[in-house]
């Protein structure tokens, strides 16, 4: 069996017998629109699990470390409410993620009946998961963990414990975003403090006796941290201040530039209107692009506004693909290769390609 050029790794059977009909039965309950999807998948389960720990933490460290023993009213105040703000949006965009159908195909659809009921053409074809027993539209493919096809897939992440698809593509751009911001925000506030608790207060945890002498402070009250670092830089003792500076440094660099290159790499897919899939297996497949602008407005919801930030607001909806949209025509006969003996003079109507992506 031979395989079509313009599509890796798929091949053409003539017969809808050949799909194995008994082995796709539709779910007998589909379940009702706007229904919760859930992966119960242990591995992102986990990972989502610790998404919401490290923002937790920082939310812990910049709050009773830096921001409430502070004496600065003013400061504490305003970077208070913006960075909570920036955390509770990206904590809300990453449930929308997570929580949201993907663009899921309908399960189990590719049934004899129904490949007959299309009524194909001599030229065309339908694309059949043999996994998931779907008839896949153009630009979905099957996710693994997921186990369903998804339109316009772009990968499987485990931090949000979906895929990346049609229906949450800007919830996750959302969260890959604000989780940047408030990773940059963490690391100015984590300066800030370093350099004035220097100048101030740890200068005393630090002195020897002499120095302490001079300075005319008594061991008394050096052995008081908490006395004197609760009125300026923190409530807790300065080696555990530090500690727990350094381990959110490290946390806040490392999640800015993870996640600033998730979004630059989110932005130029959508821009491009090409997925990561379809970027890497370098489909050389003519179709017809859509403008950037556009795409955008697609993904976003609408023309430009303030809902784009917002989590709670929805991306365009698109179409409920018909029985037509799963069809699909053959550009050049030359390019088919069937499994039918050559010398056979006629062809059956019905095209059925089967994946097996």
């Amino acid at each position: 069996m031979m395989l079509i050029p313009t599509h890796h790794f798929r091949d053409i059977e003539r017969k809808p017998e050949y799909l194995q009909p008994e082995k796709c039965v539709p779910p007998p309950y589909p379940g009702p629109v706007g229904t919760m999807w859930f992966i119960r998948d242990g591995c992102g389960i986990a990972c989502a699990i610790v998404t919401w720990f490290l923002v937790l933490y920082a939310e812990f460290v910049v709050l009773f470390v830096m921001l409430i023993p502070s004496r600065d009213y003013v400061y504490s105040i305003i970077n208070g409410i913006v960075f909570n703000l920036l955390a509770f949006l990206a904590l809300a965009s990453h449930c929308r993620a997570m929580l949201t159908d993907p663009g899921a195909v309908p399960k189990g659809n590719a049934t004899k009946e129904f490949i007959e009921s299309l009524q194909l053409k001599p030229g065309q074809v339908v694309y059949k998961c043999p996994k998931c027993c779907s008839i896949k539209p153009d630009r979905a493919h099957h996710c693994s963990v997921c186990k369903r096809c998804i339109r316009k897939m772009d990968h499987h992440c485990p931090w949000v414990n979906n895929c990346v698809g049609e229906n949450n593509q800007k919830y996750f751009v959302l969260f890959t975003m604000y989780i940047a911001l408030i990773s940059l925000h963490a690391l100015i506030m984590v300066g800030f403090h370093f350099l004035h608790c220097f100048e101030e207060d740890w200068t005393t945890y630090g002195l020897n006796r002499e120095e302490m002498a001079e300075a005319g402070i008594s061991l008394h009250e050096k052995m008081q941290p908490l006395n004197v670092s609760s009125t300026e830089c923190s409530s807790f003792s300065p080696p555990t201040t530090v500690i727990l500076l350094i381990l959110l440094c490290f946390e806040g660099l490392l999640f800015l530039i993870f996640t600033s290159v998730m979004f630059g790499t989110q932005v130029h897919s959508i821009c491009t209107d090409e997925t990561g899939i379809e970027r890497l297996k370098r489909k050389n497949q003519p179709r017809e692009r859509t403008g950037s602008w556009q795409s955008v407005k697609e993904t976003f919801g609408g023309d430009f506004s303030l809902n784009w930030f917002n989590p709670f607001s929805r991306p365009c909806q698109p179409e409920i693909p018909s029985d037509k949209d799963m069809v699909r025509q053959v550009t050049s006969l030359s390019d088919t290769v069937t499994t039918e003996d050559p010398s056979e003079e006629t062809r059956d109507e019905d095209s059925v390609e089967v994946t097996d992506e």
